[in-house]
């Protein structure tokens, strides 16, 4: 846990919340780029148990994505991995989440909740959102170009919200995933010991499989 800061303010603790199917350097540049951006005494990543914005598509074992997190964040001392939403039953949803973090970490923190600039155009569908400002301030991250749709954003409480350019957000899990299952390398998309972990335990070969029969590797 986050110890006292010695200049005597509150932590300040962020949350990146994701499957992380796989992660990639796109999620290590934001969160580095946030903690930097507000000062964060820690970053915790938070891999989804069952995300319920995914229930139409296979999510790889929660145990997989826990463990691949895990050995990407590895040598940044700031960074660490909870089990938070991989051990509570039944879906996941960031209100849970922030809940039980506020719990653990106790009242006496400032938490800062790290996600995609487009999720934040949705927040308005997540469960019980209107608590959610008074867990954890929001950080939305974009790349240098995109368009956000600032008709929901102008709806949220606007100092409890920072959208942030961060220039590596060009990397999905999705394009990882597919490259996997093409054959193709994903080295310097994600790091090195998550390349070897994707092999050693076949992630995404069913997605090659499938890739395969549709013909896409024709």
């Amino acid at each position: 846990m986050t110890l006292p800061r010695e200049d005597g303010h509150r932590p300040r603790v962020g949350v990146m919340g994701g499957t992380f199917d796989p992660v990639h350097h796109g999620h290590l540049v934001a969160a580095s780029e946030v903690q930097a951006w507000f000062g964060l005494d820690e970053v915790v990543f938070v891999p989804t148990g069952r995300p319920w914005q995914k229930a139409d598509r296979e999510v790889s074992a929660a145990e997989h994505r826990y463990l691949m997190t895990v050995i990407a964040t590895a040598s940044n001392p700031r960074f660490t991995v909870s089990r938070v939403d991989i051990d509570r039953s039944g879906p996941t949803y960031t209100i849970d989440t922030l809940r039980d973090l506020r719990e653990a970490y106790g009242g006496d923190v400032d938490l800062f909740f790290i996600t995609g600039a487009d999720a934040l155009e949705q927040i308005l569908t997540w469960r019980d959102h209107s608590e959610l400002f008074e867990l954890a301030e929001f950080v939305g991250c974009t790349r240098p170009g995109h368009d956000i749709d600032t008709r929901t954003l102008t709806e949220l409480p606007q100092d409890r919200v920072t959208i942030v350019e961060i220039p590596a957000l060009a990397i999905s899990s999705t394009d990882c995933r597919t490259r996997v299952a093409r054959g193709e390398p994903v080295w310097y998309l994600v790091p090195d010991g998550v390349v070897q972990y994707i092999a050693k335990h076949r992630l995404y070969a069913a997605d090659r499989a499938a890739t395969i029969h549709d013909g896409g590797d024709t």
